[in-house]
C-alpha cells in the first residue's frame, strides 16, 4: 500500500474520531525519508492548510532541524492523530487508539530508520511509558527495530524561550545534535519494516 492509498483511506475515519475536525492532516515530506517526526495532533494552522507543522511551532521545528543542516524536505512529518481536536485539547486515549493503525501503516510505507517523537502523546505511546517528556527526552529507545528519540514539542519551546544552559531550548539543541550524529552514521535501508501489530499497542 502506498502513502497516497493510505491518505485516501484515512478520510474514512472511525467513529472514535467523530468529535474532531473534518480536515484530514495526513503527513508531509520525503516518502522515503530516513527520519520520521511524529507529533501529537494538528493545530489551527494545520487544520486550515491540511499540512502538519506549518504554524509557529512548525516554523520553529524547521529552524531546529536547520540548526544541524537537516532540511524539512528530507524528513517525513506527521501526527499520531490526523484530525484537530476541539480547542487543541490533548487527544483522548480512544482517539489515539483509533489513529494507531493508520500511523503504523505510514511507518511501514516510509520505513524510517529513526523516529523523533515530539511531546508526551507520541513519546508515551512509542515507549509504552507513562513518564513525561521532561524525563524521557534525549533518551534513545527502540521500537520494532527503529531507533526512537523523544524531544520536546516545539510548542513547548515557544512557551519557554530561554536559551540558558539546562533550559528546554538548550536541551533540544543537545538532542538535535545527537540526532544529526546518528543520521550521519546510518547505512542504507534494509527492505520492508516488519511491525508486529499485536505488540504495537502499549498495555495501559
Amino acid at each position: 500500500m502506498t502513502l497516497q492509498e493510505l491518505e485516501a483511506r484515512a478520510a474514512e475515519r472511525p467513529p472514535a474520531l467523530a468529535d474532531l475536525s473534518d480536515r484530514l492532516v495526513f503527513g508531509d515530506g520525503d516518502p522515503d525519508a530516513d527520519t520520521m517526526i511524529v507529533g501529537e495532533a494538528p493545530g489551527e494552522e494545520e487544520d486550515l492548510s491540511g499540512r502538519p507543522f506549518v504554524g509557529r511551532a512548525g516554523q520553529l521545528l524547521d529552524r531546529v532541524l536547520a540548526s544541524v543542516e537537516i532540511d524539512r524536505h528530507e524528513v517525513y512529518v506527521t501526527n499520531m492523530v490526523k484530525f484537530r481536536p476541539p480547542g487543541n485539547r490533548t487527544p483522548r486515549p480512544e482517539e489515539i487508539a483509533a489513529s494507531v493503525p493508520l500511523l503504523v501503516d505510514q511507518i511501514r510505507c516510509v520505513r524510517p530508520q529513526v523516529i523523533v517523537t515530539l511531546g508526551n502523546v507520541p513519546t508515551q505511546w512509542f515507549l509504552g511509558s507513562k513518564e513525561g517528556i521532561t524525563r524521557l527526552r534525549g533518551q534513545w529507545a527502540e521500537w520494532h527495530g527503529v531507533r526512537v528519540l523523544p524531544m520536546y514539542h516545539p510548542a513547548y519551546l515557544l512557551r519557554n524561550p530561554s536559551r540558558e544552559a539546562g533550559s528546554p531550548k538548550w536541551q533540544t539543541w543537545q538532542d538535535v545534535k545527537a540526532l544529526k550524529a546518528v543520521l550521519l552514521e546510518l547505512g542504507p535501508k534494509r527492505g520492508p519494516l516488519v511491525i508486529d501489530t499485536a505488540a504495537a499497542t502499549p498495555l495501559f
